[in-house]
């Protein structure tokens, strides 16, 4: 079983892209592959650390924070589903971390260390289609975030949320959104009150009809006039 949750969370990660049930064993019995175990409260790594792994997250949940100067915690982040990735780019640019992530309650991870994706371990096969994926994996967060900065160069926090939602939205003007409002509010650089208000707002316009997590564009014209 412990076995069968590390294969699913590394085909669900994108790593294991043309990869079989061989290879993703082949993977998981590498030297520099192990698994972590978290309490609560228990760092992955620290702020200043200097990046040896990518992460997977195989059960649990962690939180990706920042200190300020006068020692406040800033929540940046959550990552929560099995297979999600985690400290990528930094490994990769050899950078020291600038935020520690922590265990949210008690987790597991899968640690790869940087030495697997060293060019001795891509005369492997295996390894090479693992770091052909990585690299897939970057070119999507990529795009991502260029995405976010177009919607983060909008003006006003309604016209962000506009550019938000025009990006999901299907032919009927809907979106079903899949993350919370807070997270919602974090990718917009807003704080959760804030954004309630905004989107309660659009709705007293006419702009939008919400229903839960279900979000109807009511009026498309004055909807694009904020694109």
């Amino acid at each position: 079983m412990k076995e069968e949750k590390a294969l699913e969370a590394l085909r669900m990660s994108g790593l294991a892209a043309g990869l079989d049930d061989e290879g993703l064993r082949e993977v998981l019995s590498s030297s520099r592959v192990r698994e972590l175990a978290l309490s609560r409260g228990e760092l992955v790594f620290a702020d200043g650390d200097m990046p040896k792994c990518l992460y997977i997250l195989l059960s649990g949940e962690v939180h990706i924070r920042k200190d300020t100067f006068s020692g406040r915690s800033i929540f940046i982040s959550e990552i929560a589903d099995p297979g999600d990735l985690f400290g990528e780019i930094y490994m990769v640019l050899q950078r020291p971390y600038d935020i520690y992530v922590e265990a949210a309650k008690d987790t597991k991870i899968l640690a790869i260390s940087s030495e697997y994706f060293s060019l001795d371990a891509g005369r492997s096969k295996t390894a090479l289609l693992v770091q052909q994926s990585l690299m897939r994996i970057f070119a999507r967060k990529a795009f991502h975030m260029h995405t976010r900065i177009k919607i983060l160069a909008s003006g006003t926090l309604r016209e962000r949320i506009v550019r938000f939602l025009f990006q999901s939205m299907d032919e009927k003007g809907e979106v079903t959104l899949s993350i919370t409002r807070e997270y919602m509010a974090d990718y917009l650089a807003s704080t959760r009150p804030s954004l309630s208000r905004e989107l309660s707002a659009m709705q007293r316009d006419g702009l939008l009809a919400i229903s839960g997590k279900h979000v109807k564009v009511t009026d498309m014209d004055a909807f694009e006039a904020y694109l």
